[in-house]
């Protein structure tokens, strides 16, 4: 019997939890404002793409606050090398889809 053959080895990624932090983490940095979320991630081959929602201008009440999400491109160490803002919302406003 032959020796079962070994999968090839391949360097580990990030873990997506480890990335949502790291993204979230400096996006705040650059914009001098916390993340209210992560509400997407995706590997990609260079590395990560995650959306991150932030509040630009708080109100009253709440969900006329001013919302927006930032795209954030993150290389394979998780080093932020790109972002930029794809919209902006009020807190309480619901996509509507077709």
């Amino acid at each position: 019997m032959a020796p079962a053959e070994q999968p090839a080895k391949r360097k580990p990624r990030k873990k997506a939890a480890w990335v949502m932090r790291s993204a979230a983490q400096q996006l705040a940095e650059l914009l001098g404002r916390p993340p209210e979320s992560v509400s997407a991630i995706k590997p990609t081959e260079d590395g990560w793409e995650a959306d991150v929602e932030v509040v630009e201008l708080e109100r009253v009440p709440e969900t006329t606050s001013v919302m927006a999400s930032y795209r954030v491109t993150l290389d394979k160490e998780g080093d932020l090398v790109a972002y930029e803002r794809k919209r902006r919302y009020t807190r309480g406003q619901i996509d509507r889809r077709p």
